[in-house]
């Protein structure tokens, strides 16, 4: 199942900066990895946000949940899910 998910960090301006960098980074590799096993399809950053918007590729809203929950930003996050179905207009079906 794909579905869009949008992400709206929001790390305490509080927060040490050595933290905060040692979790984007394992944020980083952790989101390449799902990428490269192909369950993070697509990644797009919204302009002028810390925030984005990406398409995963999940059996089911658990893995989903899963996937999302292993963030390391997970707790500094504003999350919203759709569940996408195809479109019988599109010339691609998934």
């Amino acid at each position: 199942m794909l579905y869009m998910v949008e992400m709206i960090v929001k790390i305490p301006h509080s927060m040490d900066p050595e933290v905060v960098n040692e979790i984007k980074a394992r944020e980083k590799a952790y989101s390449q990895q799902l990428q490269r096993d192909g369950k993070w399809r697509h990644l797009w950053r919204v302009v002028g946000e810390y925030s984005n918007v990406s398409i995963f590729d999940a059996e089911s809203n658990d893995e989903l949940h899963t996937m999302l929950n292993a963030l390391p930003l997970f707790p500094y996050m504003d999350i919203k899910v759709k569940a996408l179905a195809n479109h019988p207009s599109s010339i691609v079906q998934e």
